[in-house]
């Protein structure tokens, strides 16, 4: 397993958080109930919780403790750390509409690292995000040198590493990645989700950058010259690999995985082989998706409406509901409480203690672990305590 992936994990889930609240907070604020009184979210409400998000991700402490070798969350903890990172703002997810965000965003990366034809792919995958997370802020001079910085820490760091080390950091995301099956309605509508929840991988298009076309097979001999050669049907439509997208600051990044696919401005390009919203950039076209309409309100079906809440001790929040309706969020919350990922089973153990006495004591053992406060709870205690921080 790599020490150098846990950043791959937060730009890139961060990104497409990023993603979907920004599309959210865009999006019209009607109340489903009339007699409701609700705010809306203004441009200046928007940008405002976009930096304040943008500016605890790329803060410098935390990227500073971010790039340190170690080891990957898990889920829990990074569901946390996100979690911290939304709250940041004045903006408000409960349990359940955070739940839903987490599966959105794990989902959408999980598809681009599994659609990446090199390793070395995952890191333009990164930048991709990044350089959109740039543009949300390009208003605020302060934060986009902040990512600035980030960026040329990350450039330092991975741009020189080998064909292999790209390849561990590769296979610990997928590794992390391989239990989460969550069906998503946009990869269901386009096909690229079985009833499963797996996705579907096209094994057709561009081959990788340095690799030939499937469908020959060349024999040398032992003073390296060609004496024979066979072909062989690939069984997939394949053709020769696309330039390599850029390593630096800017530059074009030439694949598509990784950027905005809720962005209304988002453009058809025309590669075989790999799905609309996650085609490799090869050909640019000016010719704008005819579906977009269609996609957005298809995504507003699914994460719902939202609303600005005053509460009463005089705190003013705003709240992010990510169902269609308060009922829906409630049942949402009570389901991830009894059958979800992070349910919580009560054994009583000690109800008998002269006929389970050494069971009895065995969880008193496991209470005064729990209890003590010296001992840490998880890999990320050093992160999030430094979120408590910011």
């Amino acid at each position: 397993m790599s020490l150098k992936t846990l950043p791959f994990l937060v730009m890139n889930l961060g990104g497409e958080m990023l993603y979907v609240l920004d599309q959210r907070l865009k999006a019209p604020n009607i109340p489903l109930d009339k007699s409701q009184t609700a705010g809306l979210w203004s441009e200046d409400d928007r940008k405002k919780v976009m930096s304040d998000i943008i500016g605890t991700m790329f803060n410098k402490p935390f990227m500073e403790e971010l790039l340190k070798p170690q080891d990957v969350y898990s889920h829990r903890a990074m569901r946390t750390l996100l979690t911290r990172i939304a709250h940041s703002s004045i903006m408000r997810l409960n349990a359940a509409s955070m739940d839903k965000l987490y599966d959105l965003t794990i989902m959408a990366f999980k598809y681009q690292v599994q659609l990446c034809a090199r390793p070395r792919d995952v890191l333009l995958v990164t930048f991709n995000h990044i350089d959109a997370i740039r543009r949300f802020v390009r208003h605020n001079p302060m934060l986009s040198n902040q990512i600035d910085e980030a960026q040329r820490q990350l450039i330092e760091m991975y741009k020189h590493l080998t064909d292999g080390e790209f390849q561990l950091i590769r296979q610990t995301l997928l590794v992390f990645l391989q239990d989460m099956h969550i069906k998503v309605s946009v990869f269901l509508r386009e096909n690229l989700q079985n009833c499963d929840g797996r996705f579907v991988l096209d094994s057709s298009g561009p081959v990788p950058q340095g690799s030939d076309v499937p469908g020959l097979i060349r024999l040398f001999n032992s003073k390296g010259r060609e004496v024979k050669r066979y072909e062989f049907p690939s069984c997939g439509s394949y053709t020769s690999h696309v330039r390599e997208g850029s390593f630096d600051m800017s530059g074009d990044r030439v694949t598509r995985l990784g950027t905005n696919i809720y962005s209304e401005s988002a453009e058809n390009t025309q590669t075989t082989g790999a799905p609309r919203m996650f085609k490799q950039n090869t050909q640019a076209t000016t010719v704008p998706n005819l579906l977009a309409k269609e996609e957005l309100n298809l995504l507003a079906k699914l994460i719902g409406s939202m609303e600005v809440r005053d509460t009463q001790s005089g705190n003013p929040g705003f709240c992010v509901n990510l169902f269609a309706t308060d009922k829906e969020e409630e049942e949402a919350g009570t389901a991830s409480e009894t059958n979800g990922m992070y349910s919580i089973i009560h054994i009583q153990a000690t109800e008998d203690h002269r006929a389970n006495s050494e069971l009895a004591r065995i969880a008193d053992e496991f209470t005064d672990y729990r209890d003590n406060s010296d001992v840490p709870s998880s890999k990320g205690d050093h992160l999030l305590s430094l979120m408590d921080e910011l």
